[in-house]
């Protein structure tokens, strides 16, 4: 990849985050540390999982060992490796595996979006699939400790996934579609 290419998947990753996590407000949390320039977007080269195991684990010691104030989370988009969304899934097993292998549990968490993003019980085209789905592969690391803080001050996070699921239900597929989130769109 090139800096060009970079600078599209760069693009693409903070109009989704801007237009639909934030605009949307599918994270209440995700705002603040936006506006206050705290979250790293890394583009990984990696073409294999191996690489990218290896880069999460390197960004987890990072962000563990970095100041909340100068970087409370990072989100590491892989465009390049685990494009089929069942292969992304399988991976996650093996990004707890590793939390827990580096003593992080309880300290650091790991979420996930990927452009076919599908729950379990859902079909493909199923409107509250995209409340996960991102423009490319997207492994989202968080602070457990900075999510606590986000909770108590968001009473009822736990309403947070249902009300999701209204908005995009009312949204709609065109509604999605207008917010113009996709890889490699033209920022408007």
């Amino acid at each position: 990849m090139d800096a060009a290419d970079n600078d599209i998947i760069l693009d693409a990753t903070r109009r989704w985050l801007e237009k639909a996590v934030i605009g949307l407000n599918l994270c209440p949390f995700a705002k603040s540390v936006y506006v206050k320039n705290q979250v790293r977007i890394v583009i990984s080269e990696a073409r294999d999982p191996a690489t990218l195991l290896e880069q999460l684990m390197m960004e987890l010691r990072l962000l563990e060992e970095t100041d909340p104030q100068e970087i409370d989370t990072t989100l590491l988009v892989h465009p390049n490796t685990l494009q089929r969304f069942l292969d992304f899934n399988d991976f996650l097993e093996i990004v707890d595996a590793a939390v827990a292998d580096m003593a992080l549990e309880g300290e650091m968490q790991v979420a996930s979006f990927h452009p076919k993003f599908q729950f379990a019980d859902t079909t493909i085209n199923d409107i509250s699939n995209y409340t996960n789905r991102s423009p490319y592969p997207t492994l989202h690391l968080i602070r457990e400790s900075s999510l606590a803080k986000a909770v108590e001050a968001f009473p009822e996070a736990e309403a947070i996934f249902g009300r999701n699921i209204e908005l995009l239900e009312e949204l709609g597929h065109d509604g999605w579609a207008a917010l113009d989130v996709g890889p490699g769109k033209a920022r408007s």
